[in-house]
């Protein structure tokens, strides 16, 4: 259990703990949900936008919320830290913005102010880097809970239950975290899953996508040394892959001039090489 080579994922779980911890301290909680009548349509807090996914107000979504980044943190693996930190600041602009818009403007009229209240913290950050996780990381293995008490000698392909897999118990995570304040926390989850896999399918400018975040934000110390081992991979690709087509020429030479010669040369061959 470590952070080893997910830098930015133990930031994102170490922050959130710790200003969720310090706003119950301080008692200003309240400062970090947002009641669209109120905040927004009578005193124009509009800042309440920008700050309201930096904590949560329960320590039950806290506890949560990090063991779901924690359970994701392969994604900055394999993404690397630069792209990962790149992905996450641009899914926080979109969603500080678009979650309130979509429930003042559209949920709260068709709802005749029954939907009104977008609780606080960064659920549809987490979803959008859950649907990363989704569709990057196979699962390891699967297992099934059988659902029948069949007594018949079938095989465990013909039992009928419901399959799970490694993977299983996070979306069980996220999908509580989503229900916890609901209709609020699951809006945010579902625009937190359509951003995400917007970003995968590159729906969003390709611009934005390509676009990194400065090497020093995630503790790079020059451009010029990462430059330096994009290179060196490259090359390597290229020496690899050129390596591997001179050995399958050479072996299909080798195989063709193996059918050309009889038996009766390939044993006065190996004779002349021994001797």
């Amino acid at each position: 259990m470590s952070f080893t080579n997910a830098p930015v994922t133990r930031s994102l779980v170490y922050g959130l703990i710790g200003i969720s911890i310090g706003a119950s301290l301080l008692d200003i909680k309240h400062y970090f949900y947002i009641l669209v009548d109120l905040h927004l349509w009578q005193f124009h807090q509009i800042w309440r936008a920008l700050i309201y996914q930096l904590c949560y107000t329960n320590s039950t979504e806290v506890l949560f919320a990090a063991m779901t980044l924690y359970n994701m943190r392969a994604v900055e693996r394999m993404w690397g830290s630069r792209k990962f930190a790149t992905f996450i600041f641009v899914t926080s602009l979109f969603t500080s913005w678009l979650v309130p818009a979509v429930l003042a403007l559209f949920l709260r009229p068709l709802t005749l102010g029954l939907f009104n209240y977008l609780p606080a913290g960064p659920t549809p950050i987490i979803f959008a880097v859950l649907a990363q996780y989704h569709a990057m990381i196979p699962p390891i293995y699967k297992y099934k809970i059988a659902t029948s008490t069949s007594t018949s000698t079938s095989t465990d392909d013909q039992t009928q239950g419901i399959t799970f897999s490694d993977k299983s118990y996070r979306y069980l995570l996220a999908f509580q975290l989503a229900l916890f304040q609901w209709p609020g926390s699951l809006l945010g989850a579902l625009v937190g899953w359509m951003l995400g896999l917007s970003w995968r399918m590159e729906v969003l400018p390709r611009s934005l996508i390509r676009w990194r975040l400065p090497g020093w934000v995630v503790g790079m110390r020059t451009q010029g040394r990462s430059q330096e081992f994009e290179g060196l991979r490259r090359r390597l690709e290229g020496e690899n892959g050129s390596t591997a087509a001179t050995s399958g020429a050479q072996g299909q030479a080798d195989a063709e001039g193996g059918r050309r010669r009889t038996m009766g040369q390939q044993v006065i061959d190996q004779f002349q090489g021994a001797f």
